[in-house]
């Protein structure tokens, strides 16, 4: 078993829909002794309905802006694994906010070919629905693996990787 961080470090998970950000973070929050948090369950229990809902109704810039605001809460928590939503890189705001303090950014990295394989029978991602899934996966790749990289502290190659080893990448980090 891995060396606990130090106290007020929050480890925080950052990657593509369906890279496991939400399994390895549960598994760490575990190992460390931390609490467990997902940006996307949290932001769902403060609108009693889906994201995708939420995007059906008021569009990707609404649940953005509440985004935003769950990130700067959790981010600044300190003993916790916090899992981000796929898009939380998106706004220079957030960036800012995962990297602050003494979080340790992970970045999760799979290929757009890997995670239509995952996501394929997946129903409740609002942007990957309609359509063809890979390219639009490959579209979201080319602009957020950038930003990913720019936040991140480490860089894991989550491919095809065991929970496992995935998780003892991570924590050894």
């Amino acid at each position: 078993m891995a060396a606990s961080p130090p106290q007020a470090v929050s480890i925080v998970l950052v990657g593509m829909p369906g890279c496991g950000k939400s399994t390895v973070g549960r598994h760490l929050a575990r190992q460390f002794g931390y609490r467990f948090t997902d940006s996307d369950s949290d932001i769902e229990a403060r609108l009693g309905h889906s994201i995708r809902e939420h995007f059906e109704r008021y569009g990707e810039a609404s649940f953005r802006d509440l985004e935003q605001t769950v990130i700067g809460e959790l981010s600044g928590e300190g003993r916790v694994v916090l899992a981000t939503g796929g898009g939380a890189v998106l706004r220079e705001v957030n960036r800012l906010a995962l990297r602050r303090g003494g979080n340790r950014v992970v970045y999760l990295r799979s290929s757009p070919e890997e995670l239509a394989r995952r996501l394929r029978h997946d129903t409740q991602r609002p942007l990957l629905q309609g359509g063809d899934a890979l390219k639009k996966l490959r579209d979201l790749f080319r602009v957020r693996d950038p930003l990913y990289r720019e936040v991140a502290h480490y860089v894991i190659d989550a491919g095809r990787t065991s929970l496992p080893t995935l998780v003892n990448l991570v924590a050894m980090q």
